[in-house]
């Protein structure tokens, strides 16, 4: 059965990881997401390694596992567009396309003649989300904007890591670029609504889209504790600001998470773990007062969590219906038994690798469920199936663009 958007066409002029991002939602979606790469050069990304795949015979190939993560289901072509021809061929492609995806600084492709003006003019039903570090307007409009950046601006760092005055305190970024993965989620969204406003009333749109706002937007709870109090949020390390207890905490041998939300499950744990009586203490019988009481209760808990093994917390408080689980490293992660249920490793064909690894999507449709089409393209692998089927080009002329270096 078809995509939900396999109606939709995808030109997709982005590189790195956002506007990738954004590009491998439209496409598991099931929409043809032609994307755009230099001329032998291609995505940064193909060669941001090691790792490297490996071949059948254990070797590494040319292809970064950092290109992988994001360009699923694409069907890739090359095209230089700082020359004119070359911008015509995406001039062309744009007024057969449904979405444009960018991510260059602003006003960076003004001087191809592939920006918003003057590709609604070709195609009025356009919809073109640029994605920039800091947006189209704004003293920092002109910047360029990395996601390392963006994580310390934006106050994530602030936040994430331990209090200074403990070891190894400071702040801290996210293992994963996080802001580019929300920027890509937030512009697929954007994508999407744009879309649907579409069909009402006929018109394209602009969505201009900035990895400081979403990085901002996306503080959340901290951004109104702020707001609402006054008070500045600090880090707590693996501590909550809000509810308490609410952390990683000790056992015999590691770590384990319990994540205590209600005061009915703090009884619980306290039962589970020998001593009932701090649950009726005032002090920390109702969240607001074990908030304001942590730096007494969690030691108090510390004590009781080391004399056991993880495992053996983590079987007596799912009994009891306290929330908790191990701190698993990635193999662990794609061992674990939820994991391999719900198929979150999926393996496709890859032209010259053969199987590779693929993360699933979270997706799950009922009637229009992702499909895993095609493997991470091959740099230019499908430039003269998309020339020839939608701009008509006989295989002499597109042979004529490559020995120019057009394609």
């Amino acid at each position: 059965m078809a995509g939900a958007l396999s109606h939709i066409r995808v030109l997709d002029l982005s590189r790195i990881l956002a506007g990738p991002w954004a590009g491998q939602i439209l496409a598991d979606l099931g929409a043809d997401v032609i994307k755009v790469e230099r001329p032998g050069a291609g995505d940064d990304t193909r060669s941001w390694g090691p790792p490297y795949l490996k071949d059948a015979a254990g070797e590494d190939t040319s292809t970064a596992a950092y290109f992988l993560c994001a360009n699923r289901n694409k069907r890739s072509i090359t095209v230089d567009m700082t020359r004119p021809e070359g911008q015509r061929l995406l001039q062309e492609l744009a007024a057969q396309s449904d979405v444009v995806l960018e991510n260059f600084k602003k006003d960076g492709l003004v001087r191809y003649g592939l920006d918003y003006a003057s590709l609604k003019a070709i195609n009025p039903r356009l919809v073109y989300c640029s994605i920039t570090g800091f947006g189209q307007d704004g003293p920092y409009a002109a910047r360029a904007g990395y996601d390392f950046l963006i994580q310390g601006l934006g106050g994530l760092m602030s936040i994430t890591g331990h209090p200074d005055h403990e070891p190894g305190g400071g702040p801290m970024k996210v293992g994963v670029a996080l802001t580019d993965i929300l920027t890509g989620l937030y512009a697929a969204n954007a994508v999407q609504a744009a879309l649907a406003w579409r069909e009402r009333s006929g018109q394209g749109q602009y969505i201009d889209l900035a990895l400081l706002d979403v990085q901002v937007a996306c503080l959340a709870n901290q951004a109104m504790n702020y707001l609402g109090s006054g008070q500045v949020p600090g880090r707590l390390g693996n501590a909550h600001p809000n509810i308490v207890p609410y952390q990683d905490f000790p056992t015999d041998d590691g770590y384990m998470i319990v994540t205590v939300g209600n005061d009915g499950q703090f009884a619980r744990l306290c039962e589970a773990a020998g001593r009932p009586e701090l649950a009726r203490d005032p002090r920390y019988a109702t969240n607001k007062a074990r908030v304001a009481n942590r730096a007494t209760l969690i030691p108090l808990l510390n004590k009781l969590t080391i004399q056991r093994s993880t495992a053996d917390w983590i079987v007596t408080l799912e009994k009891v219906g306290v929330p908790c689980g191990p701190i698993n490293t990635v193999a662990d992660v794609f061992e674990d038994a939820q994991v391999k249920h719900r198929g979150l490793m999926v393996t496709m064909r890859h032209p010259d690798i053969g199987p590779i690894p693929q993360v699933a999507s979270p997706f799950r449709l009922s009637e229009t469920p992702v499909e895993y089409r095609s493997p991470p393209p091959l740099l230019g692998e499908h430039t003269d199936q998309v020339l020839a089927s939608l701009l008509k080009l006989k295989p002499d002329e597109i042979d004529r663009l490559r020995q120019d270096g057009i394609v």
